[in-house]
């Protein structure tokens, strides 16, 4: 998702057209300025954490954050001029994520990442012989999702907090799963978002008139068969999802 100086990752190529697009924006529409923010949230078993907050990382608190309407609650949102800042802020959390060694990982993601980066698109416009006022004209988001890989505790050989960690990493996917079921059959009248942090937190991006991707990895192994066929099944029920406006649901 970050990769490095020599691979870069989804992350900082997203990042990247995001700037490219607000310079456009801003350069051919004259009296049009595009804000953007970056927020950084850590889910580690099943408690939400700001990874931007100064007291964060492994040598500091845990900051556990409330939600409320789909959103996380008091959490650090940075305001974001260029690509670099972006990439510095990004450095920061995944020096403060919680990653640990396993059989299958030297260094394994215990934790799902959720970067997301807001833009507001404000507009100037003249009221008469008056000064300009500014206009927020639109505005939205971008979430770019770092799932923990699922994970078998014989394979692992995760035990302790380790297989706790598992045990709720495992149980958010298949939620996470559910929802993406629900919304395949399309009849549902009930989504269960609730079941789990990661579907609360994406409500917005995995219903209604938003729009999802995802990118799974897969290990070509013999040994690794078993998980690469359920990511890919995985996959193949989230690209049948069909997301329309006036699909309502109840959560």
């Amino acid at each position: 998702m970050i990769g490095d100086a020599n691979n870069r990752g989804l992350i900082p190529r997203a990042v990247e057209k995001l700037f490219a697009a607000k310079q456009e924006i801003e350069q051919s529409r004259g009296q049009v300025s595009v804000d953007i923010r970056v927020e950084l949230l850590e889910i580690y078993n099943e408690e939400v954490r700001d990874l931007l907050d100064n007291n964060a990382g492994p040598d500091g608190q845990l900051i556990k954050l409330k939600l409320l309407e789909n959103e996380a609650v008091g959490n650090v949102k940075v305001n974001a001029n260029n690509v670099q800042e972006v990439e510095g802020i990004l450095q920061l959390a995944q020096e403060r994520r919680c990653t640990k060694a396993t059989k299958s990982n030297a260094e394994s993601s215990r934790s799902h990442l959720l970067f997301t980066i807001y833009f507001d698109v404000s507009s100037k416009a003249s009221s008469g012989s008056g000064p300009a006022a500014n206009i927020s004209s639109r505005s939205g988001c971008l979430h770019i999702v770092d799932l923990a890989g699922s994970e078998r505790l014989d394979k692992s050989g995760s035990y302790g907090q380790l297989a706790t960690e598992a045990k709720h990493i495992n149980t958010s996917l298949s939620a996470l799963a559910l929802v993406i079921e629900k919304l395949q059959a399309k009849n549902e009248q009930h989504v269960p978002y609730r079941d789990s942090k990661l579907t609360y937190l994406l409500r917005n991006s995995l219903g209604g008139d938003s729009k999802t991707l995802a990118i799974v990895c897969c290990n070509p192994a013999k040994e690794h068969f078993n998980e690469s066929l359920n990511s890919i099944r995985f996959a193949a029920k989230a690209s049948k999802v069909e997301l329309k406006d006036a699909n309502k649901v109840d959560v």
